[in-house]
């Protein structure tokens, strides 16, 4: 029997040509460019001259044979072409960024990087999270993102992050994977010294006549508490809308308004602190975290050991809950 001809054919779909041609450091000059919108970001990421970007770029596009920009004024705009490449160099650094972490797992060295964008409220669970992974897996490079929920899905959807945070998975948008992880209870919050403060089962009706202070349109906590009165049959007194908790937060201490806000944004302050929970009929509203990627999406070793971790994570995460108000994150099993 005869040996096999190893040097019969190439693989299939072997790119000869752009193997030749173009190279890994190119790619990356490209997709940094594409990801960010314009040349100068990129090369402040990358650590490299504008004038060097340039010229990866133009080597890039003669290697493809086709133009990777359009110039309009100072700004740049992919061709058809470049967003054909910007897909394939994505799908290309994330192969090698899971081959290169195997690699590492076989020799026992433990590292890689992890890419988490989170909903504005969970940057009160995230970094504790990953700052305890990253403890256990010293070698991990992590980075965070925290956004509005609309974004996220932008995000998710152009594929530009491992995991994400959310209180609630996007059903309606795209096809995603979810894991619930911790509890995430919604209350209603007053300044210490409001009227209310230390009254049991206070009726939703009267709160509905206090003026309330919102989060910002897109938000996943505003949809929730507008639909909670709504199926109360209550129209809230909407005093005001801001961009984040912590104003939010403040504008209660400042007697602008009561609001409702998940509980995790009063773990640092505990349960004596400026801000108080309301015992209102209806709450809290119990919701769940839950860590999301897209369907189909092959997650990297770090990625799993992350959604892992978190899932373990639940109890803790419900005894520092416990500590800022004592029986309310008590959720069904």
């Amino acid at each position: 029997m005869s040996p096999p001809n190893y040097d019969y054919n190439p693989p299939i779909a072997m790119p000869d040509y752009l193997i030749r041609h173009a190279t890994f450091r190119q790619l990356q000059v490209f997709e940094a460019i594409v990801r960010h919108g314009n040349f100068t970001r990129a090369s402040e990421e990358l650590f490299l001259t504008q004038p060097t970007v340039s010229m990866q770029v133009k080597k890039l596009a003669d290697a493809m044979g086709l133009p990777l920009f359009e110039y309009v004024g100072r700004s740049v705009k992919p061709t058809q072409a470049a967003l054909e490449l910007y897909e394939a160099c994505r799908d290309i650094f994330e192969t090698l960024a899971n081959l290169e972490m195997k690699i590492a797992d076989i020799k026992g060295i433990k590292r890689g990087r992890l890419r988490l964008c989170v909903v504005t409220t969970a940057k009160y669970i995230a970094p504790e999270l990953l700052g305890e992974f990253s403890h256990i897996h010293e070698g991990i490079q992590v980075s965070l993102k925290v956004t509005n929920r609309d974004r996220i899905i932008d995000r998710m959807q152009a594929n530009e992050d491992d995991l994400y945070i959310m209180g609630q998975a996007p059903a309606d948008e795209m096809e995603v994977e979810s894991y619930a992880f911790a509890p995430n209870p919604l209350v209603v919050m007053a300044p210490r010294n409001h009227p209310l403060v230390g009254k049991k089962r206070i009726p939703l009706s009267e709160i509905a006549e206090e003026p309330l202070i919102l989060r910002e349109p897109g938000s996943g906590i505003r949809d929730v508490t507008l639909r909670h009165f709504s199926e109360a049959g209550f129209r809230p007194q909407i005093r005001m809308e801001l961009g984040s908790n912590e104003a939010i937060k403040h504008s209660i201490v400042g007697g602008l308004g009561l609001s409702v806000l998940s509980l995790h944004t009063l773990t640092l302050e505990g349960s004596d602190g400026p801000v108080a929970v309301l015992d209102v009929e209806g709450f809290p509203i119990q919701r769940q975290w839950f860590v999301v990627h897209p369907k189909g999406k092959e997650l990297s070793l770090v990625a799993k050991a992350f959604l892992d971790y978190a899932i373990s994570s639940e109890p803790q995460i419900r005894e520092r809950l416990e500590q800022v108000w004592p029986g309310l994150v008590e959720v069904d099993k």
